[in-house]
């Protein structure tokens, strides 16, 4: 089996770290948040992705040794802390470049902050772990190793919810070294982003002994914390501070740390971003990234926008994450974020887009009927797109195949079976629209609450095209909606969440009302739908599950529904339903899957029903036991066969889910759609970190568990 990759590229995708050789910056290496390890040895002209192959495809950071640029360290497991934030598996270290990779460990750290190397002895290195973003666990701190990684002791440690989310290493005195602590715990239901935990330190013995820092910085609970030394002048070290009581911001120390003094308010959502460089030249040349990217010439005091843009995408995209200054050229810089890597030659006032290489991170994709068939999706913070599953090109399909046709987060993409000129789309938080292909129009068709009322939708809340009326469209939030009229009108179900008031409910023993620092930031509410189906055998077969664990089914087309998530076994209440699906094999047939991460369980679940959920049968016992499953499809020649994407792989069944294998030549990475195409079988994936992947004509597979004689002949794509 050998899937193929069809882009798009163009989009970008999120990046976490971009480093270049300092002595050869035509070599770039990129640590993407879902879409693995890049190398480019020709600045940005080809790539390769140095991970393909590894277990895990997510980096918090990637370190360089100044003595030997051969050895490289790489952290996994992203800093970020969305809903969608992939965790990784300790560290790895390179002592060729870049080119091959050894696992050194640490592997209940899941999210790396930063990683630190002694600037004349590369096997003296410092890891900072930020630690596992969704529960309590003593595998966070700073961990030290002198022999390259082959041992790791822990010199610091706060508590089982404060890691290390940055560090800085003085390059002249490699002795003292600067952590930023972060206290922070997500929950499917809500955030908590700080606490008395969140802090910096310093120790001025190679970590054996630390100092909490204070004069100065902002009393109280902290959020997250950046922190930078000035290589020109050591004794200056600064910090972007997240902190309550309007006290956040940009924060000064000229005397190495002892006293420091808040220079500028600016912290743009410190949740997200909270980084801050230095010009290694100059002390007073200072950058800090977040939705748009600002540079300071006076130490912080004053700061002024780079790449301005007039529009969210003229320019350069907003969402930056990280920066390479050039320490020969300071001219030179390279930025990468949300949407990318990008490079300037004039310090930011133009930068070139290097967007040519499969990061794109889709939520959830679609196929329309025109031949060759189009795919269409939605991606985290670039759009929705929609492209070509062939062309008869002889270089393939091409960046420029690919058209924007949605905005903002893209989420689910529906097209019109019975003509592929409109489509169906949507965004971040229940925006609905129809799109004309041929026009370009869009619709807003989205469900409006009476006066008083409000509806509640899920980041990515589901959309769906009935399989048996295509006028008839399902939308859901915190109750189902359909339209039968192309989303002209709606009906609407009651509420059909738990309807849990998350204000109730402790995050790290705060009560949600009572979190003071980035409170829910990246939950704007709870208790909506997540997914859905239609039996393709009976209209009347509906099933929605949500993010409070709560699965129902209905019999009657929508007007009685059934709670049936308490009828599954081996499964704590309240796990979040990623995926229900509903069989061809009989009405009262559904498999559905569950993603426990959000409470630090990172085991898969898949079952299925043959009673409309009043009983369920576990199918995951064969699964790998890390990586929590994202989607599942039924192959609609044989109900035996079935796919499951998970945060790693793609795994296929040909016994009906007692057995699983993984799809070979899919590279590591987060799958979180996947659709086989009705009339040609194609498998479909939609991946959150490489972009779109197609396995040409299941049907050999769909026949493999019925080759009951010597020599049987298969369905040849």
């Amino acid at each position: 089996m050998y899937p193929r990759s069809i882009g798009p590229a163009v989009t970008g995708g999120r990046i976490h770290d971009v480093e270049a050789l300092p002595t050869d910056p035509s070599t770039v290496f990129v640590g993407t948040a879902s879409g693995g390890l890049w190398k480019s040895t020709n600045r940005g002209q080809t790539w390769v992705n140095v991970f393909a192959d590894k277990p895990v495809s997510t980096f918090g950071d990637i370190a360089i040794s100044r003595s030997d640029p051969k050895i490289m360290y790489a952290g996994t497991g992203e800093q970020q802390n969305r809903q969608s934030s992939s965790y990784g598996n300790g560290i790895y270290r390179s002592d060729d470049g870049g080119d091959t990779w050894t696992h050194l460990g640490l592997e209940q750290t899941r999210h790396t902050g930063r990683i630190v190397i002694h600037p004349t002895n590369p096997d003296i290195v410092y890891f900072g772990a930020v630690g596992n973003l969704w529960a309590g666990s003593e595998h966070r701190g700073v961990f030290k190793s002198t022999d390259g990684g082959q041992n790791w002791d822990k010199v610091l440690f706060v508590d089982q919810f404060s890691g290390v989310i940055d560090m800085a290493m003085d390059p002249h005195n490699p002795d003292t070294i600067y952590a930023a602590t972060y206290q922070r715990l997500r929950r499917a239901w809500g955030f908590n982003g700080g606490g008395p935990g969140s802090g910096i330190w310093k120790s001025t013995d190679g970590g054996q002994s630390w100092t909490r820092l204070g004069s100065g910085l902002p009393e109280g609970d902290l959020g997250r914390i950046g922190i930078a030394v000035a290589e020109s002048n050591p004794d200056v070290v600064m910090s972007l501070v997240e902190a309550e009581d309007n006290q956040s911001g940009v924060y000064r120390s000229e005397d190495a740390g002892l006293s420091w003094s808040r220079v500028n308010e600016q912290n743009i959502r410190p949740m997200y971003y909270s980084h801050i460089f230095i010009d290694p030249n100059d002390d007073k040349r200072v950058y800090t990234l977040a939705t748009r990217s600002y540079f300071s010439d006076d130490g912080g005091e004053t700061f002024s926008q780079i790449a301005l843009a007039p529009t969210y995408d003229v320019g350069i995209h907003a969402d930056h994450h990280s920066l390479w200054i050039n320490p020969s050229d300071p001219e030179h810089l390279f930025l990468a974020g949300d949407a990318g890597l990008h490079e300037s030659y004039d310090r930011g006032i133009n930068f070139r887009k290097l967007n040519n290489f499969p990061i794109s991170q889709f939520y959830a994709i679609g196929v329309d009927m025109r031949d060759p068939y189009w795919v269409y999706g939605g991606l985290q913070d670039n759009h929705s797109f929609f492209g070509p599953s062939e062309t008869r090109r002889w270089a393939g399909i091409l960046n420029d195949d690919w058209m924007q046709n949605g905005f903002g987060d893209g989420m689910f993409w529906q097209a019109d079976p019975d003509d592929a000129r409109y489509s169906y789309g949507s965004s971040n938080g229940g925006s609905y629209f129809r799109y004309d292909t041929q026009t370009g129009d869009m619709l807003d068709i989205s469900p409006e609450a009476p006066v008083g009322q409000r509806y509640r939708f899920d980041w990515t809340s589901p959309m769906m095209l009935s399989q048996h009326d295509s006028d008839r469209l399902y939308v859901a939030g915190n109750s189902l909606f359909v339209s039968e009229d192309r989303g002209g009108s709606w009906s609407t179900s009651e509420d059909m969440s738990r309807q849990v008031d998350r204000d109730t409910l402790q995050i790290m023993d705060v009560l949600g009302a009572d979190i003071t620092i980035s409170r829910n930031d990246g939950t704007s509410s709870f208790g909506e739908a997540v997914t859905l189906d239609e039996s393709p055998l009976d209209i009347d077969v509906l099933w929605v599950g949500f993010d409070d664990g709560n699965l129902q089914v209905s019999r009657n087309g929508g007007t009685t529904w059934a709670e049936v998530s308490s009828n599954v076994p081996g499964l704590a209440d309240g796990t979040y339903v990623s995926r229900i699906v509903a069989s061809f094999t009989s009405a009262g047939t559904a498999y559905a899957t569950f993603d426990a991460h959000r409470d630090g369980d990172f085991r898969p679940y898949v079952y299925r029903t043959q009673d409309f959920g009043s009983s369920w049968k576990p199918l995951h016992a064969n699964l790998p036991e890390m990586g929590s499953v994202n989607v599942l499809v039924e192959h609609p020649d044989n109900p035996s066969t079935l796919f499951v994407g998970t945060e790693h792989h793609v795994l296929v069944s040909t016994d009906a889910g007692e057995n699983w294998a993984r799809v070979p030549n899919l590279p590591t990475t987060n799958y979180d759609d996947m659709v086989i195409h009705p009339r040609e079988k194609d498998l479909v994936i939609g991946s959150h970190g490489q972009g779109v992947w197609i396995l040409d004509d299941t049907r050999a597979i769909a026949e493999w568990n019925n080759a009951t004689n010597p020599v049987t002949v298969f369905s040849i794509p």
